[in-house]
């Protein structure tokens, strides 16, 4: 084979968690996803990971989401979140390099570090990889694979051709690189000529190193060098060894675990101060900030708060107060979030069952420092308002203080919500605290486009549409009007309903809601209409009744 004069490629340790994405996904919030159900993660419409259980219905990666669900018709369809993938990565990174410095993350769930120095402190390589992996596995983690071989692509090929129960480690032995990687199939290589490759009959990274060097060379240039010091077991990069990041979180244990509130906040007060000055000198600022709270029975409540500016002490002080009002932890002898009147009557509400044992609080996102200083010449009216807003906030609690947003739905009435200062928009239905989720960035058929009405009725005002006969107007279940509106009784303001004849009108829209469901369904139909008085108005009929849903001004 050629290449065979070529430098040995460095020794490389390789540690591989499997699916990580899908570990990440079942470790991630209050109610994670149970890994062991059939799962695919997707991205750009393409599985980028699959469960095992997946795998078992035919699912496999680069499959488009119409194959995937063909083959497993109850799989989770799970969005990619790369962010989430690398956060939640970031703690076995640690308990690695806690064993062994000088670690590179190729992707999350896969990581490689020079096996020369672990290999001689831990005395071998299969000695140093044992240890590498018993740090991982002491993360919870079930499954991970560890390989040592000449250079970071032999090495990964290596683990994930590996077996957890039978075959955990697998050492390539030196200069067996070329001879270990022939028999695998072109497609490792992860790469645009791989597709020609396999016209041509190039099947296997063998048949790609019996290419040549400089035939590769001359018909790909650099790239084509690269795929074949790859192919013969000759790669010449080298491990690029990561500069661990400052630490900037903060954890709290109480020992013994804490059940007041009060308690927990006054623990938490140093330690929020000594988070915000670490972020000074690395000149940021915490704009999103995670909190993450552990009760004595291993439960756990997780929680990214909002700022609309930055995070000083006094109020990551007053978001755990919060959160653990809302998850009812430490409810008894609890005053609450300064002020916050809920106090223990929260404790009844789902979340924490058991005193709490530890608080980390760690920047989920951070600012440049220089973006939040004072201005010259005064803060200007908007600062003040900020200030005065979150006082009142810092007082009353959380939803204290709240401002109006426009969410998603298909009726006016549930598209006002009601976001608490600081925070974005909470998809949430009519009311603060609504459970009901309606993410404005649905398509919603039937919705009403722009412009909206001014002023939206809350409460049922009901109308009479007639006809020139005096009929009440009707639709009928074809759509079509029964008569043509000519007269309209409105009562508005606590006033005697008033008729007023109709100028103009333009309809019927039908708005059809849940028709799989009898007991929820609903079919109704939109009307603009213009009186003689010029004032517009937006009517709903449903099922013969007609009622006032908007007014235009």
């Amino acid at each position: 084979m050629t290449g065979q004069g070529a430098e040995l490629a460095p020794r490389t340790l390789v540690v591989w968690v499997p699916d990580w994405p899908i570990v990440a996904l079942s470790r991630d919030g209050d109610d994670p996803i149970d890994g062991s159900l059939p799962i695919a993660i997707f991205a750009k419409g393409e599985v980028v990971a699959c469960s095992p259980a997946a795998r078992a219905e035919g699912v496999r990666r680069g499959q488009r989401r119409r194959d995937a669900q063909a083959r497993c018709p109850h799989l989770e369809v799970v969005v990619d979140d790369p962010v989430r993938d690398h956060r939640l990565f970031a703690p076995v990174v640690a308990a690695v390099e806690e064993a062994a410095p000088g670690v590179q993350v190729i992707q999350p769930g896969l990581l490689a570090l020079r096996a020369k120095g672990p290999a001689r402190f831990y005395g071998g390589e299969a000695a140093a990889a044992t240890v590498l992996s018993g740090a991982v596995a002491a993360q919870s983690v079930d499954d991970v694979r560890v390989a040592v071989a000449d250079g970071a692509f032999t090495a990964e090929q290596a683990a994930r051709r590996g077996t957890r129960v039978s075959d955990p480690l697998r050492i390539v032995p030196r200069g067996a690189a070329g001879a270990f990687l022939a028999p695998l199939p072109v497609s490792v290589l992860d790469d645009d000529t791989v597709s020609l490759f396999t016209r041509l009959g190039v099947q296997t990274l063998g048949a790609v190193a019996d290419l040549g060097a400089e035939r590769l060379s001359e018909r790909f240039g650099t790239r084509g060098a690269r795929l074949h010091a790859l192919a013969s077991g000759h790669d010449p990069r080298a491990v690029q060894a990561r500069t661990p990041p400052p630490e900037l979180h903060r954890e709290v244990a109480f020992e013994p675990p804490v059940a007041i509130a009060d308690q927990i906040a006054f623990g938490l007060r140093v330690p929020a101060e000594q988070f915000t000055r670490r972020l000074s000198e690395q000149g940021l600022v915490c704009t999103e900030l995670r909190v993450v709270l552990t009760g004595e029975h291993g439960e756990r409540s997780e929680r990214v708060w909002l700022h609309p500016d930055a995070f000083d002490a006094a109020a990551i002080v007053d978001r755990v107060r919060w959160q653990l009002a809302e998850q009812g932890a430490a409810g008894r002898g609890s005053s609450g979030g300064r002020g916050d009147p809920r106090g223990s009557a929260a404790a009844t509400s789902a979340g924490l069952r058991s005193a709490v044992t530890s608080v980390r609080i760690e920047p989920e996102g951070v600012d440049a420092a220089s973006h939040h200083t004072a201005r010259l010449f005064g803060s200007g009216p908007e600062e003040r308002v900020h200030h005065a807003l979150s006082r009142v906030q810092a007082m009353l609690g959380h939803q204290g203080v709240l401002t109006p947003e426009i969410g998603g739905g298909r009726w006016l009435a549930e598209r006002q919500q009601f976001v608490p200062w600081g925070d974005r928009r909470a998809e949430a239905g009519p009311g603060a605290g609504s459970s009901l989720r309606r993410e404005s960035d649905r398509p919603w058929p039937g919705s009403l486009p722009g412009p909206l009405p001014t002023v939206v009725f809350t409460e049922t005002v009901q109308v009479a549409v007639l006809d020139v006969d005096g009929d009440m107007v009707a639709v009928d279940g074809r759509g079509t009007l029964t008569g043509e509106p000519v007269w309209v009784t409105i009562a508005s303001g606590g006033r005697a309903p008033q008729g007023r004849a109709v100028s103009r009108w333009a309809g019927p829209w039908p708005v059809i809601e849940r028709g799989w469901d009898a007991a929820r369904a609903r079919r109704a139909h939109r009307f603009q209409i213009v009186d003689d008085e010029q004032a517009a108005w937006l009517l709903v009929c449903e099922e013969g009744v007609w009622t006032v849903e908007g007014r235009y001004d």
